[in-house]
């Protein structure tokens, strides 16, 4: 090879423009409608303005009953302090629904769960998210317009008119909408069972969107269907990669969604705590794989952790398949029981991780100026269709 070659391909290599994932994965890029993961072991530093937690209590005490908080369970401490309730994104948003005289709704939770506040609240209350960027991998995997497609490929394959969709709570308000156009209902890892059984009473078929985990173990594990009985819809295939002989066997039609966090728990977690901790009661998120959840011991929402870790024996032990954040705090609360994570490996959930101080005092001290900052407010139309499947999971029996 002569020199002039080999200077040439240099020079083509050197040339090469990196693509628009490489530069998010370098982290020299951003995109506003998606959100990765980032590595984060060990402790969360501490606010780097010492003044910050003054701040915020001055703003909150100057808002008054102007201003209602909430905080999801798996926010940081650090912005947990200043929630006047905490819960799971449901219950968030009903209590602030609960709480007509509160002008503002600053929700310490993620894009979703904001839309849902805003959706179940009066006209005259503003939502408020401290940060627009903290968004929610597993909602960003179901956009209206892949779902569009999707119900297009069931009615060519003519069995739409069988199909009920059901959507998980964490879904967009576009998804929710959809549902609710479609004569579907909304879900919650708490009552996806119920929902199932009632959508199962309406048609033959079911669509669940967008967390293909919590469908699949409600329908195996819970109703006794089979792994067969399932099949899984990938957005990014032609046809969801699925043939219509197997749209028309399925019962259940699994969007290819999954959360970040949950996703990343493995059998080998599960077998791994149990070597290391004898008597260890394994207890998970349905959120996480298949075979995860058949290796717990217990599985439950967050709200079910929560009370499963407060009913148990002093003494007892505890692997949580769930966000670091909750279990830290869990642990914290119980110092008579040995809690522990379940996986050596997987971080705080990033993107909700984004409400940090700064941002909440940011937007607190907006707010107590007279400015309204990062409002989430959701047309008519969507909040409407959302709103009435919202209404049929409320009137679930």
């Amino acid at each position: 090879m002569t020199t002039a070659q080999t200077r040439t391909e240099s020079q083509d290599v050197l040339d090469v423009q990196p693509t628009p994932l490489a530069l998010l994965l370098l982290g020299r890029e951003a995109d506003p409608r998606s959100e990765r993961g980032v590595e984060c072991p060990g402790d969360l530093p501490s606010p780097s303005d010492p003044n910050l937690v003054a701040r915020a209590r001055a703003a909150k005490e100057k808002l008054g009953e102007k201003v209602f908080v909430l905080g999801h369970h798996y926010q940081r401490d650090e912005v947990i302090q200043f929630a006047d309730v905490t819960g799971d994104s449901f219950k968030l948003a009903k209590d602030a629904a609960a709480r007509p005289e509160a002008e503002y709704i600053v929700f310490c939770g993620v894009h979703f769960m904001a839309e849902s506040a805003d959706i179940l609240t009066s006209d005259d209350q503003k939502v408020v998210l401290p940060d627009l960027a903290a968004g929610c991998s597993m909602a960003d995997m179901a956009t209206a317009e892949q779902v569009a497609e999707c119900w297009d490929t069931l009615t060519d394959a003519g069995v739409a008119e069988q199909v009920v969709p059901v959507s998980y709570m964490n879904s967009s308000a576009d998804i929710k909408a959809f549902t609710g156009k479609h004569g579907g209902t909304i879900c919650t890892s708490s009552n996806a069972k119920r929902a199932l059984d009632w959508a199962f009473e309406q048609g033959e078929k079911v669509l669940f969107l967008p967390d293909q985990h919590l469908g699949r173990n409600t329908a195996v594990r819970d109703m006794g269907l089979s792994l067969d009985d399932c099949v899984l819809y990938n957005p990014h295939k032609p046809n969801g990669g699925l043939t219509v002989e197997e749209l028309r066997a399925a019962k259940m039609i699994l969007w290819r969604g999954h959360c970040s966090v949950h996703g990343r728990f493995s059998l080998e977690s599960v077998e791994d705590v149990r070597a290391r901790i004898p008597g260890v009661r394994v207890l998970v998120h349905p959120e996480c794989k298949h075979e995860v959840v058949a290796a717990a011991d217990e599985v439950g929402s967050t709200e079910y952790i929560i009370k499963a870790l407060d009913a148990a024996p002093a003494g007892s032990k505890w692997a949580i398949g769930t966000e670091l954040n909750l279990v830290r705090r869990l642990a914290n609360a119980h110092p008579d029981k040995e809690v522990v994570f379940l996986d050596k490996t997987v971080c705080f959930c990033s993107t909700m991780n984004r409400i940090d101080l700064p941002h909440l005092v940011w937007a607190l001290e907006s707010l107590a100026e007279g400015s309204l900052v990062n409002r989430i407010q959701v047309d008519r139309e969507t909040e409407s269709f959302a709103k009435l499947a919202l209404e049929r999971m409320l009137a679930l029996p």
